[in-house]
């Protein structure tokens, strides 16, 4: 009887565990299957809408539980969504830039939606037969503060690959704290105390800044609360209070002298390419390259907040064959058949401008343009505007010189370009017209930050400011 106990006992123990390591298998199976099916859906097509999104360098592709990576190897470049990440570290994606890079032999495309700029919405393609195409559009501007009112960005930051303006940000906060930060609020200012400080513009102009100085006082301190009358590019009088910042008396003043500073120089750019834009009508004023080192996008934005146009960011996202390019090539056509083979080498697309200082330079360029196929789509007239003793200018070459390219191509005018002389020059016909001096010898706006407005107020009367 007891082996009979003994046999049955051990026949409940198998049953037992063989059903044990069924549901084992059968679990581990589950798992596996729903993991390959998500690999296999990752790898063909992968669309996500969040906008807590950032891009980062990988080595590899990787997919975990909770946080997906898409690594495109042929840029170098993933894709990183994780529901997980905070929306302050907003890596915002909108109205693309082109970025043509080289490409080994597989495909990677990315395909990004235009019609939402508020969050990103991309598609990631990845196949090894068919042809490479090397063209990607996209913005990587980073703007880490999501606190920002839809109204401060009424004009938005012209578009850059690869330009950190929170890091720009920090490296002006960092400047001016040093290894001890402000000394004088710790001395001075209690720590947990709470004011409201005004704006005050102290002379005649277009504020620009705005949207800026709310992501430095967010980056300070997120608990400050920033409010407008105004918006980046509206005018304002002297003597106009028109924003307020509330909070912690400390950290409003040690954020006050780096927001002041953006605004001033971004006012006086704004400033002077109104008045400039305004005079061109109808031809349309461009900045140059000739910005203050690594403050270039906040210069281009800017000129934007002030109704002009931007020229080209940077050496990568157009051709502009300069004077030394073209006396290196021996001439301008020699220079433009260097560049389209390039472009036709490299599969490239992008707008190429060639700069002329004579009028047999352009009848050159326009010849070679009418025998063959070539990307050109501008032709830069330099110095072509004569500056006389009077101080009048003579635009008779420039007018001369649009007549001749007759709208087969755009026109930019270049040389001599100030306040006085750009309204003449906009009367002859030419497309665009490109002034370094929008950023290079940028007069700032006065704009002050008072937390006593009646005091301020009275000192600026006295000295002729408010």
């Amino acid at each position: 009887m007891s082996n009979i106990n003994y046999v049955n006992y051990g026949m409940r123990r198998v049953a037992f565990l063989s059903k044990w390591f069924f549901a084992c298998f059968l679990f581990s199976y589950q798992n596996a299957r729903s993991h390959w099916q998500k690999r296999k859906r990752g790898s063909d097509k992968t669309t996500t809408s969040n906008p807590d999104c950032v891009l980062q360098p990988l080595a590899q592709w990787r997919t975990h539980s909770q946080q997906h990576k898409f690594l495109s190897p042929t840029f170098g470049l993933a894709v990183t969504a994780s529901s997980r990440m905070s929306s302050s570290s907003l890596c915002r994606l909108s109205s693309p830039a082109t970025i043509s890079r080289r490409l080994p032999p597989t495909n990677t495309t990315l395909a990004f939606d235009r019609g939402a700029p508020s969050c990103l919405c991309f598609t990631v393609n990845h196949t090894r037969e068919s042809k490479i195409r090397r063209i990607v559009k996209m913005s990587a501007t980073e703007i880490s503060n999501t606190r920002l009112s839809s109204d401060s960005f009424t004009i938005k930051p012209p578009r850059h690959p690869t330009y950190d303006l929170k890091g720009i940000i920090k490296l002006a906060l960092a400047e001016d704290a040093g290894d001890r930060g402000d000394i004088t609020c710790k001395a001075t200012i209690p720590f947990d105390m709470e004011v409201e400080a005004y704006f005050l513009a102290k002379e005649d102009g277009i504020i620009a800044g705005i949207a800026l100085a709310e992501i430095i006082f967010h980056e300070v301190d997120p608990s400050l609360k920033v409010e407008w009358s105004q918006k980046d590019g509206d005018y304002v009088h002297k003597g106009l209070q028109f924003g307020k910042v509330h909070g912690r008396a400390h950290n409003i003043v040690v954020a006050e002298r780096v927001v002041l500073n953006f605004m001033q120089r971004m006012s006086g750019i704004a400033t002077l390419t109104k008045a400039m834009a305004d005079a061109a009508s109808p031809a349309y004023i461009l900045e140059t390259r000739k910005t203050a080192p690594a403050l270039r996008l906040l210069d281009k934005w800017a000129v934007l907040i002030g109704g002009g146009r931007n020229h080209r960011m940077g050496l990568f996202d157009m051709v502009m064959i300069k004077d030394n390019h073209i006396s290196i090539a021996g001439g301008v056509t020699n220079a433009l058949k260097a560049v389209d083979l390039y472009l036709d080498q490299n599969n490239l697309q992008m707008e190429v401008e060639v700069e002329t200082r004579t009028l047999e330079e352009v009848k050159e360029l326009l010849h070679h343009a009418s025998q063959t196929k070539t990307s050109l789509t501008r032709i830069m007239l330099d110095n072509m505007v004569v500056p006389l003793p009077n101080g009048d200018v003579d635009v008779s070459m420039l007018k001369e010189a649009v007549q001749l390219v007759n709208g087969r191509f755009e026109t930019e005018a270049s040389g001599n370009v100030t306040l006085e002389t750009v309204h003449k020059i906009g009367q002859t016909g030419v497309t665009y017209i490109s002034s370094g001096s929008l950023t290079h010898s940028v007069k700032a706006l006065d704009i002050s930050l008072k937390i006593d407005t009646e005091l301020a107020l009275k000192v600026g009367r006295r000295t002729g400011r408010a």
